[in-house]
């Protein structure tokens, strides 16, 4: 993988369309038959599975009225995870997501709050995902499914706020 170079002023002045000689400067380019091939030409712009999951992850979690991401077994075992010294939790729990060299493929899982009218929430989340995705990446996403896993009640308790009371040593307040 390589890395494009640094644009110099000249560069980012290329196509300013306030500058009177932009017309000349792609006449003159056009002209040149050793100019070389556009910076797109040049080479490939690999990217991880895990960078696409990330950004989803972000924007999906932007979205009001999303409780958690990932399936009940996900969230257990990324909750251990993050309780291991070193270890990080993961932005991208709860989504999967198939990287071709174009176009992109995602999956999430996630659980809502009580009371979101979840066909709007999903809405939103798709909306966010592909926005940010296609914004971060250049990458076309073909399609992005969403399965609402759990609904989360008000007087549920919260996995992170009992880990919270275990990593203190202390009992919940309020079973």
């Amino acid at each position: 993988m390589t890395v494009p170079d640094t644009p110099t002023p000249a560069d980012l002045h290329k196509n300013d369309p306030h500058r009177s000689d932009q017309h000349h400067d792609d006449q003159r380019r056009a002209s040149r038959a050793d100019d070389p091939a556009p910076t797109a030409e040049r080479g490939r712009t690999a990217l991880a599975v895990g960078v696409v999951e990330k950004i989803a992850g972000m924007a999906a979690r932007e979205v009001s009225g999303i409780h958690a991401l990932g399936s009940g077994l996900s969230r257990t075992f990324g909750a251990m995870r993050d309780r291991v010294p070193g270890g990080k939790s993961s932005v991208g729990r709860g989504i999967k997501a198939e990287v071709g060299e174009k176009q992109t493929a995602i999956d999430i899982a996630l659980v809502v709050e009580y009371g979101v009218v979840i066909p709007k929430l999903a809405a939103q989340v798709r909306e966010n995902i592909i926005t940010a995705v296609e914004r971060m990446t250049g990458l076309e996403v073909v399609e992005v499914n969403i399965a609402v896993n759990d609904v989360h009640l008000p007087d549920d308790p919260d996995i992170d706020e009992d880990e919270e009371a275990d990593s203190r040593g202390q009992r919940p307040r309020v079973q």
